[in-house]
């Protein structure tokens, strides 16, 4: 098929344009938030945060500017999605169809990052703090993965499905051209409860291969509590009118890992709420690239 087949999405498009999109073959319903529900085709893209029940400030642009990102690299040939799970560990467990890894492609050999978008373990909220993450952390020469993981299952289902991706990830590295020193793991709200547990345990206590727990881990907005007795490099962001996780229960988590020797960046924006994503237009704009800072400068101070 030729790459002028391969239109771009904008606002105006509908779902049913990324569902029935080429690039997206095989597994365009993974890119929408919700498994085994049906949609109106109609929907534009200028009205897709009403998906999102746990999101705000949805920015249309930038939803259909990182789909977008995805479409280019499939029409000049590059593979966008992949499946962690195998025929027969699908067979094994139905559920993890609704599963895989959205690649978005930076420096050949440069470290990568996983990020695990929220939705409450109901949905996955890719659309808003996946893939405007994953072109964000590109554009900064990273390789980027976006996770689709098993919902309704609670959050061990869901961890263990990022233990296995990071499996994946590392097994076929060299395939996948990116470098495994140095990687990171960002998460939202539930997704942050995941690249949490996985930073203070690893990977085997999930399932996954013992891999090295992540340079950096990066987490929005959720009041997840627990932590080890070495955790890695953090980086913390919250609205400050967040009712799901307030900020004094994330301040909570930060002051105990600063008290344990971690080293711990924390923000908290004004006028948010819960759920912000990569926040255009708020006071929170730019987060994403005062993350990759802290990743980088972990990065450069060797594994904790």
């Amino acid at each position: 098929m030729s790459a002028s087949a391969y239109g771009n999405l904008g606002p105006q498009s509908t779902v049913g344009d990324i569902l029935r999109h080429p690039a997206f073959a095989g597994f365009s319903r993974l890119i929408l938030p919700w498994d085994d529900r049906s949609y109106d085709e109609r929907l534009p893209l200028s009205e897709i945060g009403s998906l999102l029940p746990y999101h705000t400030h949805v920015d249309p642009e930038t939803v259909a500017s990182a789909l977008n990102d995805m479409i280019d690299d499939a029409a000049i040939g590059r593979k966008v999605f992949y499946s962690f799970y195998s025929e027969a560990q699908v067979q094994q467990e139905p559920a993890r169809k609704h599963t895989g890894l959205f690649f978005f492609r930076g420096r050949p050999g440069a470290p990568f990052a996983v990020i695990c978008p929220g939705g409450g373990f109901s949905y996955v909220g890719s659309v808003h703090e996946g893939f405007p993450y994953a072109a964000a952390i590109r554009s900064k020469g990273f390789n980027a993965f976006v996770l689709r993981y098993r919902v309704g299952h609670g959050g061990t289902r869901a961890t263990e499905d990022l233990a296995a991706a990071l499996s994946y990830i590392f097994r076929n590295a060299a395939a996948l051209a990116v470098g495994t020193t140095g990687y990171s793991l960002w998460g939202s709200s539930a997704g942050a409860r995941m690249a949490a547990a996985i930073g203070s345990y690893g990977a085997g206590r999930y399932g996954g291969i013992e891999v090295p727990k992540p340079t950096a881990v990066v987490m929005a907005y959720t009041a997840h509590s627990d932590y080890s007795s070495a955790e890695p490099p953090t980086f913390v962001v919250v609205g400050e009118q967040d009712g799901i996780a307030p900020p004094a229960s994330m301040e909570r988590r930060v002051d105990a890992l600063r008290r344990s020797g971690t080293e711990v960046e924390y923000r908290k924006f004004k006028d948010l709420g819960h759920g912000f994503g990569p926040g255009i237009g708020t006071s929170a704009e730019g987060w994403i690239f005062e993350a990759v800072r802290f990743w980088e400068k972990t990065a450069k101070g060797g594994q904790k």
